[in-house]
């Protein structure tokens, strides 16, 4: 048991499950925004060049509900093709979609420029371990020659 959890462990803390956690929990966050735009901005003015309709509620009805005359209780649910909502999730897709496919233009563009950018000349080695040791017993060798 405790081999599974250090395997499991080992698994988890790998940079590229982390690093795919991280774009999990930011695309989750970017779909809600992305989700809001398409409701709160696009739609509504769909819903105006389509007669002020809500986009959203466009159903084709297969079954009426079943409602209690008396109580007004709903007794059995309307069954509905709800495709307003798929032609919107749709729209949210195709909104989505072409976000992703310009940041990765955009990433792209950079990793080019990165790439053609001239690379710079590395700085002059300096000397070795075995030289700079070579020079502390030369220069040792040369106080205690003047101490005599």
């Amino acid at each position: 048991m405790k081999k599974f959890f250090s395997e499991f462990k080992e698994f988890a803390m790998r940079g590229n499950v982390v690093d795919m956690a991280v774009g999990v929990i930011i695309g989750g966050a970017f779909g809600k925004i992305v989700t809001s735009l398409v409701n709160d901005v696009i739609m509504p003015g769909i819903g105006v060049l389509t007669g002020g309709a809500n986009f959203s509620e466009f159903k084709y009805v297969l079954k009426s509900a079943v409602v209690d005359g008396t109580t007004q209780e709903v007794i059995t649910p309307e069954v509905a093709i709800t495709w307003g909502a798929f032609v919107q999730t749709i729209v949210d897709f195709l909104i989505i979609a072409f976000c992703i496919f310009l940041a990765i233009k955009v990433m792209n563009k950079m990793m080019r420029k990165k790439e053609e950018a001239p690379a710079e000349e590395p700085a002059p080695a300096g000397p070795t371990q075995e030289e700079l040791l070579t020079e502390i017993r030369d220069l040792l060798k040369q106080q205690a020659d003047k101490n005599k």
